[in-house]
């Protein structure tokens, strides 16, 4: 049956897979997968590569197509931001260049324009948890550009041994110092820096859910594309890495624009260690941030609502400059040859309505990645992962008096249940740069209402590298 509803769901839509195709066939393309970008762009542990010479320049490419239906669920009553009962199946898809360039010792610089075309499903609202990483909160029928990123990064030795890195996405072949410090300037994503892990964080690669391959309560800061600016200071040692940065928010809640003056803004600290258990590499990383901006607190808004005998429409005159902090954590470690485990959890003191990122005070996540050589099959993958959402007290107030947040609200909330999500993924290769994954999340209670669901989310996967 999935076999022929992912057969269903490729057939629709041909012309946004044509273009795709053009983006991936121009003679002399390079690809990079998305998941080296990211760690790239964090300025990973060097890769031992000995002989391996130094670029002055590079460029890769990208393109990920997601294709996202849903089945007919138990649906008593819509609200504004609902999952709808029954839609047709949603696509996005992307296509993105890296361009890297070497300015002196040290120092390099790197931009990623982006086509991207298509919405999530409901034009991403519904689930807390949203079900797919690859969709944006905005988006059109039509291909448009952006440019995503565009920063600079200063590699400052702080020690004699060094180690080569391979060329790939927003990373230059060449030496790098074991003991560095690297600062990040310019338009980058948050987690591109923070809150990394090797089996749940690339949606082009692994797990598509937001509260999988991120800390669901992690109000990261972010335009509506998931891009901010600021910067970060990486400083690496041993088996430990210490960062801090410091980005700026949208100007609104949820906002298209960036408050360039930073009077909206977010600082960041992260420590990460690196170990290895009978043998076997994991790592440990606890993260703490504080947002500054202006946003209504719950209780401001419950307190309007008692006193006019409806929720306002509007929060932006509630609005005041006031401070949410919060955590997160997560560890990975692989457990067994081509068997590698996580865990996420993250909170946020739930005072005020969330910002940037989605309708999550706290998450807990877990999950396995299983390469495929256990059933002959070494270059398969196989991920299952469960996550758990939930609201703080003064939130599920807010809801239940018919408040809309900025990816849930269905207009009540008379039956509060954590939002509860299973998913699972198979990826294929189908070629050196090209794989195909199949992609399966069931979701109870979508946005933490016991009285709607259980939905189940079909996917279908198909990705460029190189």
């Amino acid at each position: 049956m999935m076999i022929k509803l992912l057969s269903n769901m490729t057939s629709r839509r041909s012309g946004a897979l044509a273009w795709l195709v053009a983006a991936l066939v121009g003679g002399g393309l390079t690809m990079q997968a998305q998941a080296q970008t990211q760690e790239a762009t964090r300025a990973p542990a060097a890769l031992a590569t000995d002989g391996a010479s130094q670029e002055d320049w590079n460029w890769h490419v990208q393109a990920t197509n997601t294709t996202q239906r849903h089945g007919a669920f138990n649906s008593p009553y819509v609200g504004p931001n609902s999952l709808l009962p029954h839609e047709s199946a949603k696509e996005t898809v992307d296509a993105t260049l890296f361009l890297g360039l070497r300015l002196w010792k040290g120092g390099e610089f790197y931009i990623n324009p982006e086509l991207d075309q298509g919405y999530g499903l409901t034009g991403t609202l519904g689930v807390a948890g949203f079900t797919s990483g690859d969709a944006y909160k905005v988006g059109h029928d039509s291909a448009y550009g952006r440019l995503h990123r565009a920063f600079l990064r200063q590699t400052i030795p702080l020690g004699t041994a060094a180690s080569e890195v391979e060329s790939g996405a927003n990373q230059l072949a060449g030496s790098r110092p074991d003991e560095r410090l690297t600062l990040t300037l310019g338009k980058i994503s948050v987690v591109d820096l923070f809150d990394s892990n090797s089996y749940a964080h690339d949606p082009r690669a692994d797990f598509l859910n937001w509260s999988i391959i991120d800390g669901g309560a992690f109000d990261y800061a972010a335009d509506s594309w998931g891009f901010s600016s600021g910067a970060t200071a990486e400083w690496v040692r041993g088996d430990w890495s210490l960062r801090a940065g410091f980005y700026a928010m949208s100007k609104v809640p949820n906002g298209e624009t960036l408050d360039g003056k930073f009077g909206q803004r977010q600082w960041l600290i992260e420590a990460e260690r690196r170990y290895s258990w009978m043998g076997r590499p994991g790592a440990v990383r606890l993260l703490g941030f504080a947002t500054e901006a202006r946003m209504a607190g719950y209780a401001d808004v419950l307190d309007q609502a008692q006193a006019t005998g409806q929720m306002p429409t509007d929060l932006a005159p509630l609005r005041r400059f006031q401070r949410k902090h919060g955590l997160a954590f997560n560890a990975e470690q692989e457990v067994a040859q081509g068997i590698g485990a996580f865990v996420r959890y993250s909170w946020n003191d739930g005072r005020t309505e969330a910002y940037d990122f989605t309708d999550i005070n706290r998450s807990i996540a877990a999950g396995l990645q299983v390469k495929g050589g256990l059933w002959q099959q070494p270059e398969h993958t196989l991920g299952v992962a469960l996550a758990s959402n939930g609201l703080s007290s003064p939130a599920r107030q807010f809801f239940a008096a018919g408040g809309v947040g900025i990816l849930v609200g269905d207009g009540m909330l008379a039956h509060y249940a954590n939002e509860r999500i299973l998913e699972a993924y198979y990826k294929v290769p189908l070629g050196r740069w090209l794989s195909v994954t199949g992609d399966y999340q069931h979701v109870r209670n979508p946005a933490y209402n016991a009285d709607r669901g259980p939905v189940s989310v079909f996917a279908l996967r198909l990705h460029a590298e190189y």
